[in-house]
């Protein structure tokens, strides 16, 4: 939180791992750890945090033990910044591993934690970082030592952690799609797309990867993403542009949250519009293996659908996340709240992000009610076991006092009166 510290922690994060904007990583150290803050402030988590007496019981909060804190290069100091707030919240140990290229900037915030825990009488040992060299060995040993993992970052990461053998909470891949439908403000749906996708040059699980517009406003919505600093490919430069991004079928590491203009250029684009992108715009049909574009990218390329309606673009997402992304959320830009409600009940999804800025938003925002985290479950669909933002409540475990009451006992026809009058004995 001290803007001294944050900077340098950015400043660090982005020179070692190559990934991201150092100016938005300040924002998004800052706001994320605010905003997890705020969440915690007067939350009880330690003894008796609930009673119910009408029920005979009693909640009690119990640390689960050392949790071990699998983090991504991605995001090398917000989120063990969160994940270690988290765990003490609970009164657990926590150990972070960190990627290897996110050493640095984790063993430097765990530093600063050290000189606090000091201040306060606290053991050190409390808050830890795996040492240097950091391999999947390591991280694996810690994994199978801790009392509880809770693991963000690549799905490797995430099946090395549920194969672990101790208990896991972790992530599902993200390739977020937004719906344009009829009924969008053109202009902000476009500067939110815009402001999501440039974050941070697209490092987040959230940022949208695909824009499914509805046939009726398409031109007028393209227009508006232009206006907003997209520059659309021609099928020639779109083709061109993918044999960088996937040579030998694998998305290149070297366009990997880099700018707009920096992936034209590795790419061999000239043409002087891309020198001023904010991010690239490539229209597609096709999902699946066969159609890259229609998975995550991790940069500032936004895959254009065309749906000819909502039935239609519902389809699309539903086939996009077929192929990548099942569980994560769904952005809308709409103010039909039966098309809103429709995407809540039908698709793939743990979130709806209905007229915001997708990667701000769906981790929790000061403007919406999600808990702020920087871990999102995905559910079944996603190969989770939880479909919420992580937040303290993964970190601990309840034992429950029960008491004798009066009996609740109901009788068969209280149970089974509806359905034998509709249907017989």
């Amino acid at each position: 939180m001290e803007p001294g510290r944050n900077r340098l922690l950015a400043d660090m994060a982005v020179r070692d791992t190559g990934l991201g904007d150092v100016e938005d990583k300040i924002i998004k150290n800052y706001r994320k750890t605010l905003g997890l803050l705020r969440d915690l402030k007067g939350v009880k988590t330690v003894g008796v945090v609930a009673e119910y007496p009408e029920r005979g019981l009693v909640e009690i909060a119990r640390p689960v033990g050392v949790v071990a804190a699998i983090t991504p290069s991605t995001n090398p100091a917000a989120t063990p910044a969160n994940k270690v707030i988290n765990a003490l919240k609970c009164r657990n140990a926590v150990i972070i591993a960190p990627s290897p290229k996110g050493l640095s900037s984790a063993a430097t915030l765990v530093n600063y934690i050290h000189t606090e825990l000091k201040k306060l009488g606290l053991p050190t040992d409390l808050v830890q970082c795996l040492p240097a060299p950091i391999t999947k060995e390591s991280t694996q040993e810690l994994m199978k030592q801790a009392d509880l993992v809770v693991a963000t970052g690549s799905q490797n990461n995430i099946r090395a952690a549920y194969a672990s053998g101790t208990p896991a909470f972790g992530v599902g891949a993200g390739n977020v799609a937004s719906i344009i439908d009829l009924s969008a403000n053109l202009a902000e749906a476009a500067e939110a797309i815009a402001a999501s996708k440039i974050f941070d040059n697209a490092t987040s699980c959230s940022s949208e990867n695909s824009a499914v517009i509805l046939d009726g406003v398409y031109a007028d919505a393209i227009a508006a993403l232009q206006s907003a600093g997209g520059v659309m490919l021609t099928a020639d430069e779109k083709n061109t542009l993918q044999a960088t991004m996937w040579p030998n079928g694998k998305l290149s590491a070297a366009i990997t949250a880099q700018k707009a203009a920096k992936i034209a250029q590795l790419a061999g684009l000239s043409d002087e519009r891309f020198a001023k992108a904010r991010f690239l715009m490539v229209e597609e049909s096709g999902t699946g293996p066969a159609y890259p574009y229609s998975g995550e990218k991790l940069s500032p390329v936004l895959t254009i659908y065309r749906a000819k309606d909502f039935d239609s673009a519902c389809q699309l997402v539903s086939d996009i996340y077929a192929f990548q992304g099942a569980g994560h959320s769904v952005g809308i830009h709409s103010v039909d709240d039966a098309n809103i409600l429709r995407l809540g009940l039908e698709l793939p999804v743990s979130r709806v992000i209905v007229n915001q800025a997708h990667c701000f938003a769906t981790g929790g925002a000061f403007d919406n009610g999600l808990p702020f985290s920087l871990s999102m479950g995905c559910g079944t669909w996603g190969g989770n076991n939880f479909s919420d933002n992580m937040t303290y409540r993964q970190y601990m475990n309840t034992t429950r006092i029960a008491r004798k009451i009066p009996p609740r006992m109901p009788t068969q026809e209280e149970i089974f009166g509806e359905y034998l009058k509709r249907h017989g004995a």
